[in-house]
């Protein structure tokens, strides 16, 4: 058994409260760490769950779509180093023999049972089931029509384990997919879309759960049509990725998608590239090249190509620049990702029972520790 003692803790429910919590792999107690091993926490740290990041390409040098369990597990070490503790890796429109290997990747990982870094909950197939005008950074010639067929071979190579899928509505195929997901229990993701508010209106009708990093790669609002964008704030029953860097989204409209939606229903992304923790410069990204400059990454006719953004820098915008609580902020990056999963029973928040998952912050959202089910596997030097 291992305590936190006498820690500003983020009890759900209950807000940031001085006390010790006591855990092995699970969370066992509050308030007495009586013969645990005590981890030692400087006087500013906060301690609150590990972030949840649902939608990453890569980090390290790394990308969901090397197809290598050393790339997964790099990945993986890369994002416990900013309070990660569970990630879908997420791939790009590819050939489907491309995607395939990536997906037999992810699945001799999790069978592997790796304990290092964060961990690997599953898969975000991102494309190919997308619009061509709204293909953003994704290769286009690689874009088909939504499958219920073909996604169910992705699935099989991945060993079942593909959580979300991001699909434009509007396409052929589309609502057959949606109910099929629906079905199946994995997340139904509108995005890279040129759907119109109606559209929007019956992928929800149908299941579908969230949106891909809301409002880029989408119709946006128009006084006449309020487009996928408009339907992504107006649906309570979607739970909108963000992706809060103050480049992809503008201060004021991620404001307004807070002020929009309920506190449960948006999801902190990185939506990050093998750039992440890597030299700026040039990288790549679904066989195109990447220019990084600063925080920002973009192909040559400048389209956003991913970010470079840290899950814990992310946490930090959205309270500090968007004006949301601290907690409320925390969530965003824990406990609504495994809400928009289905795994909030297991993760997410800390109360007793759960996964000892931990990500302990210091005054300036530096991560000082992560802890992953009750081990440490980040600790900064």
């Amino acid at each position: 058994m291992k305590a936190f003692e006498n820690a500003l803790v983020y009890v759900y429910g209950e807000g940031l409260k001085k006390t010790s919590i006591a855990f092995d792999q699970r969370i066992r107690s509050f308030g007495s760490a009586e013969g645990a091993e005590k981890i030692q926490l400087p006087p500013c740290a906060r301690v609150v769950p590990g972030f949840i990041d649902r939608h990453v390409h890569g980090a390290g040098g790394c990308d969901a779509m090397d197809a290598s369990r050393a790339a997964l597990g790099t990945i993986a070490d890369e994002l416990a180093r900013e309070g990660t503790v569970g990630f879908l890796a997420t791939t790009m429109t590819q050939s489907e023999q491309n995607i395939t290997r990536a997906l037999g990747a992810v699945k001799d990982y999790v069978q592997s049972g790796a304990k290092s870094g964060a961990r690997l909950i599953g898969v975000h197939l991102e494309g190919p089931f997308i619009s061509a005008p709204y293909k953003g950074a994704q290769p286009g010639e690689y874009i088909v029509k939504p499958s219920a067929e073909l996604f169910d071979s992705f699935n099989k190579a991945s060993g079942n384990n593909i959580k979300a899928v991001t699909l434009a509505p509007e396409e052929e195929g589309a609502d057959e997919l949606i109910a099929h997901l629906k079905k199946i229990g994995a997340d139904a993701s509108i995005g890279h879309t040129a759907a119109k508010y109606a559209d929007v209106e019956r992928a929800v009708k149908l299941g579908a759960g969230s949106v891909t990093h809301t409002y880029n790669g989408m119709t946006g609002i128009h006084h006449r049509d309020a487009g996928a964008a408009g339907g992504a704030l107006l649906f309570d029953e979607l739970n909108c990725e963000l992706i809060c860097d103050g480049i992809h989204v503008s201060v004021p409209a991620m404001k307004l998608l807070c002020k929009c939606k309920p506190a449960s229903k948006i999801s902190l992304i990185t939506d990050s590239i093998r750039a992440k923790r890597v030299a700026g410069g040039v990288s790549e990204l679904g066989g195109q090249t990447v220019y990084v400059n600063g925080n920002e990454a973009r192909l040559k006719d400048g389209t956003l190509a991913g970010s470079v953004l840290k899950m814990n820098e992310a946490v930090k915008n959205l309270n500090e620049l968007v004006g949301v609580p601290f907690e409320r902020a925390v969530d965003c990056a824990s406990i609504n990702p495994a809400l928009s999963l289905g795994i909030e029973k297991d993760c997410g928040s800390i109360e007793i029972g759960k996964r000892a998952d931990f990500a302990v912050l210091g005054d300036g959202y530096e991560v000082l520790l992560t802890v992953r089910g009750g081990e440490i596997v980040y600790k900064r030097s």
